[in-house]
């Protein structure tokens, strides 16, 4: 149960910094290894899986945005919802450790 537990405090946690880091990258959408490479100085275990994986979920909530280059890397920016989410301009729903405003 705890491990389970730590997983999801790891996927939502996650979820929260990639949105940060894209926010941080605007007006520029990024290379996914920018966001791999800012998310492994917080998680040194990530992998490039587990970060598209999050991408992915991101993606399907409609904050995220993804270029799934033929060539195989994926370039991914904000939408003005994950912006919104990023700046707490609106709430945020399960599923993303946003924490609470002004901590």
């Amino acid at each position: 149960m705890i491990e389970m537990n730590t997983a999801k405090i790891r996927r939502e946690s996650m979820r929260w910094y990639i949105l940060l880091t894209l926010n941080n990258a605007r007006p520029v959408d990024p290379h996914e290894a920018l966001v791999l490479s800012t998310i492994q100085g917080i998680y040194p275990d990530a992998t490039q899986h587990e970060v598209r994986r999050e991408l992915d979920y991101l993606s399907d909530r409609s904050l995220v945005t993804l270029d799934k280059q033929p060539s195989g890397i994926w370039v991914c920016g904000l939408t003005h919802y994950g912006v919104d989410i990023a700046e707490y301009t609106i709430p945020c729903n399960p599923g993303i450790a946003r924490p609470a405003q002004g901590v």
